[in-house]
């Protein structure tokens, strides 16, 4: 039984309609599969050939009238032709560099940075240092030119449940991240995010907020993420499976760790994310036209990043005296 006639001609009878070939430059017979049948019908359609499809066994064939099945044949091949290589195929994966231990060892630094903050410290001049106070990230000094605060408190957290939930959730994207790019690109990215989301948070806060974490570099580096599978990803016919996750993932760490706690700031959290957008957008631009650094370089991005972060505690150390 046939699954639609379609534009049955009179004066065709049954018996004028033909089948034509699974194989266009083959023999004849054989059937074709339920997506072939759609795809043909839809050719046929638009050039006003009049068709029929039937159930054959486990496939379908589609059958025209017999004076047509000559033009019909030369139509299905030329747009058999024109889509011989479409879909591209997608792109092959990016292999991931292992330089896990590293990255732990680097969170661990962060972890212990954060036990230092609780003991009373002498150093620079000061007796004890307080942390918090000569580095969070206080809105009305930071546009007044202590510059520095941008980036030391991205090294500071209120309690050790802030700690926590940066370290192990936070964790998981700055490894893939650093795992993707190389370590040295990677935290310097992270801290530009950081940079970025700070400043544009101090901006529009009140003078008198504060905040710390380590949390709007972050939501940086989910935004990073999901701008490079975008970019890298754009020939996918559904590139949209690419980006959704990693947005997904941003707005339930919004939920979970950026709207609560005392010295935590959704603004940051959410400029950080979006400084990521662009910065990975570059990211992956630049590693597509001269691809990951070397070792070298990775090594020259990495100690980069590591004076950065001393520089500024040592400005703010000096500039407190």
């Amino acid at each position: 039984m046939p699954e639609r006639p379609v534009d049955i001609i009179p004066g065709h009878p049954a018996e004028d309609w033909r089948p034509l070939p699974a194989h266009l430059e083959g023999a004849q017979g054989g059937t074709l599969s339920r997506r072939r049948m759609r795809s043909w019908s839809l050719v046929l359609e638009a050039r006003r050939i009049p068709w029929q499809a039937e159930r054959h066994g486990f496939g379908w064939q589609l059958l025209v009238p017999t004076g047509k099945q000559d033009t019909a044949i030369r139509e299905l091949r030329q747009y058999e032709n024109e889509n011989r290589d479409w879909p591209p195929p997608p792109p092959q994966g990016t292999p991931l560099i292992d330089n896990r231990t590293t990255t732990i060892w680097a969170l661990i630094v962060i972890g212990l940075f954060y036990n230092l903050t609780l003991h009373q410290v002498d150093l620079a001049g000061h007796h004890p240092v307080d942390w918090k106070a000569l580095g969070n990230a206080h809105a009305g000094k930071i546009m007044d030119g202590q510059w520095w605060r941008l980036i030391t408190a991205l090294t500071l957290h209120s309690d050790w449940q802030h700690l926590l939930g940066n370290l192990l959730i936070g964790g998981i994207f700055i490894s893939r991240l650093c795992r993707d790019l190389r370590s040295g690109p990677a935290w310097l990215l992270l801290l530009a995010a950081g940079v970025l989301g700070n400043l544009a948070n101090a901006w529009l806060q009140n003078p008198a907020h504060r905040a710390v974490g380590a949390s709007t570099a972050i939501f940086g580096a989910v935004g990073i993420l999901a701008t490079i599978s975008m970019v890298r990803y754009r020939h996918n016919l559904r590139p949209r499976r690419r980006w959704t996750l990693p947005v997904a993932a941003a707005l339930g760490l919004l939920a979970m760790l950026g709207a609560g706690g005392e010295n935590t700031d959704l603004g940051a959290h959410l400029f950080g994310f979006l400084f990521g957008l662009p910065l990975g957008f570059v990211a992956e631009l630049l590693i597509e036209r001269y691809g990951r650094p070397g070792r070298a370089w990775n090594a020259i991005l990495a100690l980069i990043a590591v004076v950065i972060v001393t520089g500024t505690w040592w400005s703010a150390l000096q500039w407190a005296k």
